[in-house]
């Protein structure tokens, strides 16, 4: 729980703020080891709490902080409690990143590792890779450079995210304001012409009656239409995150996409390569890294296929191996890289070349999905409207030439 505090702190000024204790009895005993007469306490209920509305740290703002912690512990600075006084200084404006930091700070300040204190706090969702290469980290001495580390894995993947996203900007933009088209074409032209048609009474083709009886379908039931598609929409996520059978149905469907399905493959090989490769480094086991970077992968196919995989390593079998005989279609150049990594002990550096590899060869896939995006959309777009204009002039050529 979340406790609000004012009170005097040892040199007798004027304080205000926030720490996490199991009771009102744990608060006051913090705040007596913090050396604060305290005037006020009371329980915070804020949004905060461990439940279904507690969010995950964005991993823009993790990377930012992971970079600026590892910069204070590598200029000097003594120890990860004053590293995070101080970040906690960048973020001031943020309340409810300023209760992170003072929970993290509080847990420090009573002698709890910089893992723990990520672990039981209540204000953010940290991934867990992340946590579990911050205790790596601590127990081998290298926090510094797992936290830069880390900062540069969320850069990089933050950079890709947003690569697609300003890529997919363009195309949007054409889907929504073809479907505003198409929807103001069906609900308002349409009708206007086809009360002309009727007034004339003549015999219509086949296609203009289609588009005509879309027209009404789409005047009359437009909102039951959208009711449903938002029905629709929130079943499937929910589904989607609460139900691993149809999560796994979803995934491998999306799997076998062309060209979508490889590049999903290819992103979780170059994140499950990039971590495996960290978390070694960070003195992590072989088949511990396995394990955890296996729970990091979004596809619940592949990241199935390698947590099947660190079992059989846990039995004294090689990863290459256990992977060839999951049914999931892993790129085979990726299961001979690891048999190679196997043979010669060099796993780190060919993990950390696979996901270079991997990324640069993502890189120009989602490019060369998007170049195609584009004109197939105009074109898809086009046709539609091109059908109905067709619908609409038909009558109206078959009158001329009547007269």
């Amino acid at each position: 729980m979340l406790y609000s505090y004012k009170g005097l702190d040892k040199n007798g000024t004027k304080i205000n703020g926030s720490l996490e204790a199991n009771d009102t009895d744990e608060a006051k005993a913090k705040l007596r080891h913090l050396n604060i007469l305290y005037s006020s306490l009371k329980e915070q209920r804020p949004f905060f709490t461990k439940n279904i509305f507690t969010k995950e740290i964005s991993p823009k703002q993790l990377c930012t902080i992971s970079r600026n912690l590892s910069i204070y512990l590598k200029s000097g600075v003594s120890s990860i409690v004053y590293a995070i006084k101080l970040e906690k200084q960048q973020h001031i404006e943020d309340k409810k990143m300023s209760i992170f930091f003072e929970s993290v700070e509080s847990a420090l300040e009573e002698g709890k590792s910089f893992y723990n204190a990520l672990e039981n706090q209540h204000i953010y969702r940290l991934p867990t890779f992340y946590k579990q290469s911050i205790r790596v980290a601590e127990e081998s001495g290298t926090l510094g450079l797992v936290l830069k580390e880390m900062s540069h894995f969320l850069k990089n993947q933050e950079m890709i995210k947003g690569k697609v996203s300003s890529a997919m900007a363009y195309p949007l933009f054409i889907v929504m304001v073809s479907f505003l088209m198409i929807g103001f074409m069906l609900s308002v032209v349409v009708p206007k012409i086809t009360a002309m048609f009727d007034q004339l009474g003549q015999e219509l083709p086949g296609i203009t009656k289609f588009v005509i009886a879309l027209g009404n379908t789409f005047t009359d039931n437009w909102k039951t239409m959208l009711i449903v598609f938002f029905i629709v929409l929130f079943s499937f996520t929910y589904m989607y995150k609460n139900i691993s059978k149809f999560t796994y149905i979803v995934d491998k469907f999306l799997l076998k996409l062309p060209l979508f399905g490889k590049i999903i493959q290819t992103s979780e090989l170059a994140k499950f390569s990039y971590i495996v490769s960290v978390l070694i480094n960070s003195g992590v086991t072989f088949v511990q890294a396995v394990k955890l970077s296996s729970n990091t992968l979004k596809n619940h196919v592949i990241s199935d296929a390698f947590v099947k995989a660190s079992d059989e390593l846990v039995k004294g079998k090689k990863l290459s191996n256990a992977l060839l005989k999951q049914n999931c279609n892993i790129d085979k150049a990726f299961i001979h890289a690891i048999s190679l990594g196997e043979e010669t002990s060099q796993m780190k550096d060919i993990l950390e070349n696979l996901s270079e590899l991997y990324n640069e060869e993502n890189n120009d896939k989602i490019n060369f999905m998007l170049s195609l995006l584009e004109p197939i959309l105009i074109l898809f777009v086009g046709t539609i409207i091109g059908i109905i204009v067709t619908a609409m002039l038909l009558p109206i050529f078959s009158m001329n030439l009547n007269l």
